[in-house]
């Protein structure tokens, strides 16, 4: 078995860094940009492509069921494959899709694009992720460049909702979606050029996993969304959940004796790990509910323009870029895990007290100074998060690792989602118009603190209370992902 070289590698000194620290920054920023770009211009997309309403939500879960379903086996092909080799057909086919989306003229053809954009998606991300592992050494280099990686992930979410409001209100939502293709071409040109490949391992890949995982998760994905429209009573609902937790044990059973598993079960072994990709499915589960309805909220209820919507999140954009740069001087000053678990504290006194706004909320007072506490724990969380979740990973499973912090970030937004829009309907009796609006929105934000607080709990009990010696805390400390 060929061993994909470390950042340690005497081979590693003619590798350019800085232009292999580009190439997964700006292809991650693509990925996180368009899912945001698409929460501002959906109405336009409803108006000109003729979507009914049932039909619209398909341009969001139609990404996710592919994204969500194909992320492990995209991620073990890079281990398998070579990352180099993946890096350039996810970025291939997310260009590819994006164009198809911008030219979209049916909704079927929208759909049928965007579950093309959520395959490259599954390929592309977590080959970046296990790049940024495999070419900077774990230490003080790891952590400048995940701190990197995780900064533009926030920036490049609330950027978004920026740009798709202004697109759409401006020219069109088309290009936003139009725009990928000269970044995406000028990235697989600058991957051939600077990218060196990991090498193949021998093997195959674990086709078995592969299928069990991919039609379990897009089942459980698929389930959780529905029940958001048809509720937890409807027949096909329960079956889909029943079908998708069979085919997940029955994925664990194989992963316990396949040779090359795409999720490596020893993943699990650490508390560290456990924890982090266990904070992280509520953590982005919160997240996702602050994003969706407080865009709601702006709009529906204090009746702001779509690119109004988008400005209004700069207060947790820009404090959120700014924590996140400070993160690593702030590891090597009080630890991975004291920085955590702050990150989250912070971030449950901002939710809860967003949760309040009522229809005749004050913007600065109401939301723009919670959404600074918000936006300040974001990033303080996301980067001490992705390193506690790839800590201590070999180089062989650095892309199954990628897979599954990604599999937790796409399975949190999915599901939180999914709880939230249930919580909102409690309580509604007697209630219409704004007020009824507000109401919502009050209780999905209180879903989201509540996910915030339990992550919290889990942060505290499996990772700060994890006593390690000072020699083995301070590489993980220091190598601090998504959003939303």
């Amino acid at each position: 078995m060929t061993s994909p070289p470390q950042a340690s590698n005497p081979s590693s000194r003619a590798v350019n860094k800085t232009a292999i620290l580009t190439i997964i920054l700006t292809s991650y920023v693509m990925l996180v940009l368009d899912t945001s770009i698409v929460l501002t211009g959906l109405p336009s997309i409803h108006h000109e492509l003729g979507f009914s309403d049932p039909e619209l939500a398909w341009v969001q879960s139609a990404y996710t069921l592919t994204f969500g379903g194909f992320l492990l086996l995209g991620a073990r092909a890079g281990d398998i494959l070579g990352r180099k080799r993946m890096l350039t057909i996810g970025l291939a086919l997310f260009t590819a899709s994006s164009l198809a989306i911008g030219l979209a003229e049916t909704p079927a053809w929208m759909i049928g694009a965007r579950a093309a954009q959520g395959i490259g998606g599954a390929i592309l991300a977590p080959a970046t992720l296990a790049l940024l592992q495999t070419t900077f050494a774990e230490g003080t280099e790891r952590t400048r460049a995940v701190s990197y990686y995780s900064a533009v992930a926030g920036i490049a979410a609330s950027v978004g909702l920026v740009l798709g409001g202004v697109l759409a209100e401006w020219l069109s939502w088309r290009v936003g979606f139009f725009i990928n293709l000269p970044i995406g071409l000028g990235m697989i040109l600058a991957a051939i050029r600077f990218v060196p490949e990991t090498g193949r391992q021998s093997g195959r890949l674990d086709i078995a996993g592969g299928l069990t995982s991919t039609i379990g998760m897009v089942a459980l994905v698929y389930s959780l969304i529905r029940s958001a429209s048809h509720g937890w009573h409807d027949s096909l609902t329960i079956g889909l959940i029943a079908a998708s937790l069979l085919l997940l044990v029955a994925f664990v059973a194989i992963e316990r004796r396949a040779r090359q598993p795409i999720m490596p079960l020893r993943l699990f072994a650490s508390r560290e790990r456990v924890g982090a990709y266990s904070a992280r499915i509520l953590f982005l589960g919160g997240m996702i509910g602050f994003f969706f309805f407080t865009t709601q909220f702006l709009q529906s209820v204090l009746g702001y323009s779509a690119a109004a919507t988008g400005l209004a999140f700069l207060p947790a954009t820009l404090v959120n870029f700014a924590s996140a740069m400070a993160v690593p001087q702030l590891t090597k000053r009080f630890g991975n895990a004291r920085l955590l678990a702050t990150g989250f504290v912070l971030t449950l006194i901002g939710m809860t007290w967003l949760s309040r706004v009522s229809a005749d909320a004050d913007y600065l007072s109401d939301i723009a100074l919670p959404m600074i506490l918000i936006g300040w724990g974001q990033g303080f969380v996301l980067s001490p998060l992705t390193a506690s979740g790839i800590s201590g990973v070999s180089g062989a499973d650095a892309g199954a690792a990628s897979g599954v912090v990604n599999v937790a970030h796409q399975l949190g937004s999915s599901l939180g989602l999914a709880i939230l829009v249930a919580v909102t309907a409690f309580g509604t009796s007697g209630l219409e118009g704004i007020q009824l609006l507000a109401h919502r929105v009050t209780m999905a934000l209180t879903g989201s603190a509540a996910m915030m607080a339990l992550a919290l709990v889990l942060v505290l009990a499996l990772i700060v209370r994890q006593r390690r010696p000072v020699s083995a805390i301070v590489p993980v400390a220091e190598a601090s992902v998504d959003v939303a």
